[in-house]
Formats: structure tokens, C-alpha cells, sequence
């Protein structure tokens, strides 16, 4: 095996790792926070694991591209800010297939891609920041509880991040695994558990179609799809639009049931198997996203143990590494949404009302802030107008 494919590999399973390390335990604190049992976070991890490493394995072997997916870290952060939906766990399964059906109507139907394009960009950084905002603040929160654990995780963050930003949470999450694996030690429970699928019948309410559904519809698209396409082209590759979306799409469907909530064309991860350094030649660099799927697989085996070992975590623990896993993305959601000055009230109103968590008529804060954030936009441009036609 050549030196350079042998580093592909070695590229693809990196790839696996950061993914999933460096977000995993959003996923498990927004299926949580929506209803699910500790088994059916478990089966949702796991399901999401399988489906996009199917995904990637297609893709990348069908269009020789180095198409990377990861489940939609956005939209878990959603879901934890969310909170309980209106019809419980089944409704926010309902709710995670309507937004992939959304996503493969967004495949073959052009305007309705226009129409998630035609949201401002400033609007959409404003919803995911203060949809962040929350959770973000709960590795500081956490020290009032947890002074050492936590204060030792931030200052490992802080740390590495210094130096290898990309490693920073992975770093995190290793030194919170041992501290798990301490505290499940000393109970007793100790073991590995059998990884299952909870197979759950889905329901639709108002509240998860207007809550849930379509504010993890446009974040994922915002802020994972679109940008996982601009990743590949500064790369050098071309994004094969409509099969990427049916994939991902149809992909969240199935793995909806079992409790997966969304996965989407990945963004920061997908650099680094597009980069040179995955491999010297570009129409071999589809190798490591194909390691990476399958390296997903062998993931997806352990999403038991490790629910049960957060299950078992001293209280705060998981928070504080979801926490630290979003700095990076709510300092970048921050400043785009901030970026342009004639948006900023719009989007500071945007931001503000996410962050509230207020829930009207059952409906969560991201749909409402969206709303908002446009109507405000909308009045403010109408007086632009009229004070220039007065001039």
C-alpha cells in the first residue's frame, strides 16, 4: 500500500474522530431535552452514525468527490434549547422526518431552495447564535456545581485550543470520558452495553411542525448544507446538488424512527478530506470520506456505552463539553449575523429572542425568533425606502 493512500486511510478515520467526538454530546443533550429516553438517545446516536456513514460510503464511491456528511450539530443544539415539544418524544420524531422530507423536496424543487436562499444571511447567524447561547453558557454555569471537573475541562479547552483548535474538544471530551468512566467505576456499573435501535411510531403536532421541524429545517440547511458546499468548492470540488440532498434527505426519514434527527452535508469536517494533505492527487482524496463512513459504522457500536456512561456523569458534566463544542460556532454564528450594520437590530433582535427560550402557543423560540428577525428587517427597510423617496 503506497504512502500516500495509507495517509488517505489515516485522514479518513481523523476525520471520523473529530466528528464525532467533537459533538456527540450535543446530540445526546438535545434528543434528551425533546423527550428521549436514555436507550432512544442511544438508538438515536447510533442511527445517525449508520445513516450518514451509508451516505458517505454512496456518495463518495458514486461521484469519486470527497463528499463528507455529519448529523446536523445546529439542529441539536435546537433541540436542546427547545425543550419538551407538544406531543412528546414521538412528535419530535415526527418532526425530524418532516424536516427530511423537506430536505429531499428541496432536491427536486428548485424555488423552494431559492426560498431558504432568499433568508438573510444576518437572520439565520442570529437564530443559530441564539439558539447557542444557552448552552454555551452552561460550561460556566456548570461551575458553580462542578468547580474542578469543569474548570479543568475549560482550561484543557482553552489550552489546546491554543495551539491544534481543531483538537480542542476532542481533548475536552477524552478527559470528560475518563472522568465517566471514574464515576461509573466507582458505582458499579461499569460494563459495556449492547448497542440497540428503539424503533418509535412518529406523531406531527402544531408545536413540532412550527417548533421543531422547520427551525431544524433552516439551521441545517443555513448553516451546515450551504456552507459544506462552498468547503468543497474552495477545495476544488463540485457538489453533485440534488443527489446530495435526496442522500441526506431520505437518510434522515429512515433513520428518523429510531430517533437520528437530521444529517446534512458536513461543514468543518469536510475540509479535511478535500485538503492536500488528504492526498497529493484530488481524485483520490474520496478515499478518506469513504474511511470516514466506514469508520462510522464501527462507531456506531459503542453510541450504548457511551449514553450509559453519560448517563452515570457527575451532574453538569455533559453540558459543560456540549458547551465547549459550540464556542467556535457561536462566535462565528455571532459575528455573521453582526457583520452587516444595517441588519444588526434585526439580528440582535433575532439573537435575543432565541436565546429567551419562550414558547408561544406551544411553539418554541428559534420559529418565532425567525419571524420576528424578518418582520423587523422588513418595517426597517420599508422606512429606508420611504426616507429615500422623501429625499
Amino acid at each position: 500500500m503506497e504512502h500516500g493512500f495509507r495517509h488517505t486511510v489515516a485522514m479518513g478515520l481523523v476525520t471520523a474522530l473529530v466528528g464525532f467526538a467533537s459533538s456527540f454530546a450535543v446530540v445526546l443533550a438535545g434528543l434528551k431535552a425533546v423527550g428521549a429516553s436514555d436507550a432512544q438517545a442511544a438508538s438515536g446516536l447510533a442511527a445517525l452514525c449508520v445513516t450518514q456513514a451509508i451516505g458517505m460510503l454512496w456518495l463518495s464511491w458514486r461521484y469519486r468527490t470527497p463528499l463528507t456528511l455529519a448529523w446536523s450539530t445546529p439542529g441539536a443544539a435546537l433541540l436542546a434549547t427547545q425543550g419538551y415539544v407538544e406531543g412528546g418524544w414521538p412528535a419530535a420524531v415526527g418532526a425530524f422526518a418532516l424536516t427530511g422530507a423537506l430536505v429531499v423536496a428541496t432536491g427536486l424543487i428548485a424555488p423552494l431552495g431559492r426560498l431558504v436562499s432568499a433568508i438573510p444571511t444576518p437572520i439565520a447567524q442570529a437564530m443559530l447564535a441564539g439558539v447557542l447561547v444557552p448552552l454555551c453558557l452552561a460550561p460556566f454555569t456548570s461551575l458553580a456545581s462542578q468547580p474542578w471537573l469543569v474548570g479543568v475541562l475549560i482550561v484543557t479547552w482553552i489550552t489546546v485550543h491554543a495551539f491544534a483548535p481543531r483538537w480542542a474538544t476532542p481533548a475536552a471530551f477524552a478527559l470528560a470520558l475518563v472522568m465517566m468512566v471514574v464515576a461509573t467505576a466507582r458505582s458499579g456499573n461499569l460494563a459495556l452495553a449492547t448497542p440497540t435501535f428503539t424503533l418509535t411510531s412518529p406523531t406531527l403536532s402544531l408545536g413540532s411542525v412550527l417548533g421543531v421541524a422547520v427551525p431544524l429545517y433552516i439551521v441545517t440547511m443555513a448553516s451546515q448544507n450551504v456552507p459544506g458546499v462552498a468547503v468543497l468548492r474552495a477545495a476544488g470540488f463540485e457538489t453533485p446538488w440534488r443527489p446530495a440532498m435526496l442522500v441526506t434527505g431520505v437518510g434522515t426519514v429512515l433513520g428518523a424512527p429510531f430517533g437520528g434527527h437530521a444529517i446534512n452535508l458536513a461543514a468543518i469536517t469536510a475540509a479535511l478530506p478535500a485538503s492536500p494533505e488528504s492526498h497529493p492527487d484530488k481524485s483520490r482524496r474520496w478515499v478518506a470520506t469513504a474511511t470516514a463512513g466506514a469508520a462510522y459504522l464501527g462507531i456506531a457500536a459503542i453510541a450504548a456505552t457511551l449514553t450509559t456512561l453519560v448517563a452515570a456523569a457527575p451532574a453538569g458534566l455533559l453540558e459543560a463539553v456540549a458547551g465547549l463544542a459550540l464556542l467556535t460556532t457561536f462566535a462565528a454564528s455571532t459575528s455573521g449575523a453582526l457583520t452587516e450594520p444595517s441588519d444588526r437590530i434585526p439580528a440582535v433582535i433575532t439573537l435575543l429572542l432565541a436565546a429567551s427560550g419562550v414558547a408561544i402557543a406551544g411553539i418554541g423560540s428559534a420559529f418565532w425568533a425567525l419571524i420576528a428577525g424578518l418582520a423587523v428587517r422588513w418595517v426597517l427597510a420599508q422606512r429606508d425606502r420611504g426616507a429615500v423617496t422623501v429625499r
